[in-house]
C-alpha cells in the first residue's frame, strides 16, 4: 500500500488578518458604495445601506479608517462636515470586489438572504 504525503496546510496570517477586516459584516457594503462613489458623507453612506444602524456605521467607518483602508476629512473646512473616502489601501480592493461581484452573480441566491 502506497503511502500519500500529506501536507499540513498553514493559514498565511496575511490572509487572515485580510478575511477579518473584509469579513466583518458591513465592511465590504461600505467600502463598495465608497468604490462607485468617493467622498461620501455620513448621511450618503447611511442612504446607501439603510439597514446599517447609525451606531454600526460608526463603529465600522472607525474600524476601517484604523486599518488604513479609510480616511476621513471636512469638507471646506467645516468639521461638521466631514467626508469619508478610501485611501490608496482602499482603492485596491477594486479588483477584489470586482471579483467578488462576479461569483456573486453566478453563485449567491438572493432567496438565501435574510
Amino acid at each position: 500500500m502506497k503511502q500519500t504525503k500529506t501536507t499540513d496546510y498553514t493559514l498565511c496570517p496575511k490572509f487572515e488578518k485580510a478575511f477579518s477586516i473584509l469579513g466583518k459584516k458591513w465592511n465590504g457594503l461600505i467600502i463598495d458604495v465608497l468604490l462607485e462613489k468617493s467622498p461620501q458623507r455620513f448621511s450618503e453612506l447611511k442612504q446607501q445601506i439603510p439597514m446599517l444602524s447609525d451606531r454600526v456605521l460608526v463603529e465600522r467607518l472607525k474600524e476601517l479608517e484604523a486599518e488604513g483602508i479609510i480616511t476621513k476629512a471636512a469638507r471646506c473646512n467645516e468639521s461638521s462636515r466631514l467626508e469619508y473616502f478610501l485611501t490608496d489601501k482602499g482603492l485596491d480592493l477594486q479588483l477584489a470586489m470586482k471579483q467578488i461581484k462576479v461569483w456573486a452573480e453566478k453563485w449567491a441566491d438572493t432567496e438565501d438572504c435574510g
